[in-house]
Parts: C-alpha cells; sequence; structure tokens
C-alpha cells in the first residue's frame, strides 16, 4: 500500500498563547506534531507493516516544519515531504488544501490519512477539502480501520455513538482519538531518520501561481478568552434553587 500522511506543525499543547500587535506571537513558543496526526503516522505504519508499501508525510509550511517530518520519519514514516509556503503572504486550511492536493493528484496512493483537526485553528476542512480536489471518496472521525482487497471497512466516531462504513480505495480518512496509541520514536528509528530523504518542494515545482493559492479568508481580529469567573453555589431545596437560577440568569448574565 502507498500512503500518504498529512502532517501539520503546531504549537506544543502546553503552550500558553502570547497575542502581541492583533498576531499571535510564536517567537518563543514550542512546536509538535499536531497531536491528531500522530495517530494518523501510527495508523499508516501499522498498515504498512501489515500489508507492505511505503508511507510519506506530507505537510505545507516552512522550514521550520522540518523537525516534525524527523519525527514522524523516526516513528516510521519511510520519507517526507515539505511544500514550503514562504512565498504566499497570507495562507489558510483552503491553501493548505490546495497545496497539498496540487501535490499529491499526481502520486500514487492507495490510502491519504489525516488527523481529524488541527489543536491551533480546529477547522477539520484540510482533510476534506483535499478530497474534493481529488474527487476521491473520504471518512471522517474514524476510530478504526481494516484493509482488504481494495476495500476499508471503517468505523468513525458519530457524537458519542459509531458507525460502520465500507469504502473503495484510493481514500481519504481523518484519525480521531481512539484510533491507536501513538508510539514514541525509538533510538533506532531517531538514528534512521537521519538518514531518510525529505523532498522539498515550492509553488514552481508544483506549477502552482500563487493568486491561486492565497487565503480565502480574512482574520479581522485575535484575542484571548476572558478569564473565568469564580462559580456560584446555590443553597437551600430544589424550589430555592431553580429560583436563584433564574434570578441569576435574568439580573446578571442578561440571557432570560
Amino acid at each position: 500500500m502507498n500512503i500518504f500522511v498529512l502532517l501539520k506543525r503546531t504549537f506544543d499543547t502546553e503552550e500558553n498563547i502570547v497575542i502581541a500587535n492583533d498576531t499571535i506571537d510564536d517567537s518563543n513558543a514550542e512546536f509538535i506534531i499536531n497531536p491528531y496526526d500522530e495517530y494518523a503516522v501510527e495508523e499508516a505504519v501499522s498498515l504498512r507493516d501489515e500489508h507492505g508499501g511505503e508511507v510519506t508525510v506530507v505537510t505545507a509550511d516552512d522550514e521550520e516544519a522540518e523537525k516534525q517530518l524527523r519525527t514522524a520519519l523516526a516513528m516510521g514514516a519511510d520519507r517526507a515531504v515539505l511544500i514550503e509556503t514562504d512565498d504566499l503572504d497570507e495562507i489558510d486550511s483552503s491553501s493548505i488544501a490546495f497545496l497539498l492536493a496540487s501535490y499529491l493528484k499526481d502520486q500514487d496512493y492507495d490510502l491519504i490519512i489525516g488527523g481529524n483537526i488541527s489543536v491551533d485553528n480546529g477547522s477539520g476542512q484540510v482533510g476534506p477539502s483535499i478530497a474534493e480536489h481529488l474527487g476521491i471518496p473520504q471518512v471522517t472521525t474514524i476510530t478504526k480501520i481494516t484493509v482488504e482487497d481494495g476495500k476499508a471497512t471503517l468505523v468513525r466516531d458519530v457524537e458519542g455513538d459509531e458507525e460502520t462504513i465500507e469504502a473503495s480505495l484510493p481514500l481519504l480518512v481523518t484519525a480521531q482519538q481512539g484510533l491507536n496509541e501513538p508510539r514514541y520514536p525509538s533510538l533506532p528509528g531517531i538514528m534512521k531518520a537521519k538518514k531518510k530523504p525529505i523532498e522539498t518542494l515550492d509553488l514552481d515545482d508544483l506549477s502552482i501561481d500563487e493568486d491561486d493559492a492565497e487565503a480565502k479568508t480574512e482574520v479581522t481580529d485575535i484575542s484571548l478568552p476572558p478569564p473565568k469567573s469564580t462559580g456560584i453555589i446555590l443553597e437551600g431545596d430544589a424550589k430555592d434553587v431553580v429560583a436563584q437560577l433564574i434570578s441569576n440568569l435574568k439580573e446578571k448574565e442578561n440571557i432570560l
């Protein structure tokens, strides 16, 4: 199986977000593989080990993303591709989807796996948008996948329940928490990753016009959520508590 994994470089989930001049200041931030993409890497490596083939991780970012690509290679991926976005002034999820699809359309793939969402923007749009660009089936939020005879049987999360779907390959899926337990890169894996290839491409390599890949959305404001206020403990019997709750919703929260 030829499997491609969609990878994104995101803030470490332990980071405190700093906003300066209406932009996110990431100058001192630590970055990691988007946690949902780690599930995708793990599942791709497991499927390759079961069926044979090759796993390629691909991302659209600046050169700083090489570190995360090396981590994916250390987890067991065979090769990596970095599509540089330095020539673009502004990018959004539509830009990323367009860039990745422009690369993938010329590749021989059986399965494309991405994370369900990214922990920074959380749009969940890149994977499905790529499937639309490529004209292939898509199944999102999967928690299990088995492949046999050119078909995939998938279990996907649906608001606390699950459904089972059968789809033909080639196919794009997005990984939900619970799909697997991502492995930690071993020391031998880290050493091998240093010798594995990372192919770097730019817009010219993909015959892409800058205007076609520019962001379709505009960020008008960025702000941190308001600090959480202290809670209120309502005391008394059920009738008194209900009366206090309604009073608070009316007078303090202006909800009712």
